[in-house]
């Protein structure tokens, strides 16, 4: 059982598995550093700040940075000027260089670290932001304590990508679909198995969620992040619901693709898959996203302020 687990097993599988994964991982995940991908991470991160992000942060920390999805993309539009970048990972910080460097960004350096033990000085932050990696942590009260003391006064955290508890049930359905489907998908396409994969041995054989459950080791409801930001002393802390419908049409076609061989699948299949996934994400932001409750959601956005005096 993971509650079972010690919390140093948990860092060392994170650290091992984040860093087989690091080469490919921006593939897999359909991260971008162009105007689309800038404009996913502008669209979460104003959802939280609203007019506030256009002053920009001079001096930003991204924890669990992964290959930069998240800081590099505000970076690259002005928003940041000086950029720290921690991650458990060697071989995702290694990615994360490379990305920065191909981009042009000037100012970025990066540290592997633990989250829960950064080696910065108090107050050395203007912002504190992260994005999926909250769930990875296994201290979550230490983490926050540690990014509120590394935060200026009035200065933020920013996490986005957040698994929420009941949105995380539900996304089980379109896996379980996808599971049941990808042999007829593949016939249709003409797209053979992927062969030798451990991921696609696991997707076919309704384990799924074998590799991820040594990673991902929490899932939240919007009162257990306020409950974390609060309990360590921040301020205007504020929990939003992203993606419900774009979340099930990603997880099924997502999992549908990761059954077969990469070069089988078709670019007018990827097209679709992407499109239609940016589309429904617009229809949850504006139909969806400012009537339901956050709870629903697959993924939560936290922010919070740190207080303008120290206790």
């Amino acid at each position: 059982m993971q509650a079972l687990r010690s919390h140093e097993h948990i860092r060392d599988v994170n650290t091992r598995y984040h860093d087989v994964a690091a080469t490919t991982y921006d593939e897999k995940w359909g991260i971008d550093f162009g105007e689309t991908g800038r404009g996913q991470v502008l669209g979460k991160v104003r959802k939280l700040l609203g007019p506030e992000l256009d002053a920009g942060f001079p001096c930003a920390l991204e924890v669990g940075a992964g290959t930069g999805y998240f800081s590099l993309n505000l970076m690259a539009a002005g928003l940041i000027d000086d950029l720290t970048c921690t991650d458990i990972s060697t071989g995702m910080l290694e990615a994360l260089e490379h990305n920065a460097a191909r981009l042009g960004l000037t100012g970025v350096s990066t540290v592997q670290t633990d989250a829960e033990a950064l080696p910065f000085p108090d107050e050395s932050f203007d912002l504190v932001l992260g994005h999926a990696v909250l769930h990875h942590l296994p201290d979550l009260d230490r983490a926050f304590t540690e990014f509120r003391r590394v935060l200026r006064p009035g200065g933020r955290i920013v996490f986005a990508g957040e698994p929420s508890r009941l949105g995380d049930r539900a996304a089980r359905a379109p896996k379980r679909a996808a599971r049941v489907l990808a042999p007829l998908w593949r016939r249709a396409l003409g797209a053979a198995p992927l062969a030798g994969s451990v991921e696609a041995t696991a997707l076919e054989h309704g384990t799924d969620h074998a590799l991820e459950a040594e990673v991902d080791i929490h899932a939240f409801s919007p009162t257990d992040l306020e409950r974390l930001a609060r309990a360590a002393g921040f301020s205007a802390v504020t929990v939003r619901g992203e993606e419900l419908l774009a979340n099930w049409f990603g997880w099924f076609n997502r999992g549908l693709e990761a059954s077969a061989a990469p070069q089988d699948v078709p670019l007018w299949w990827r097209r679709y898959a992407f499109r239609g996934y940016l589309l429904l994400q617009r229809l949850d932001g504006r139909a969806l996203e400012p009537r339901l409750p956050p709870a629903i959601f697959y993924n939560l956005l936290l922010t919070g302020r740190a207080p303008l005096e120290r206790d």
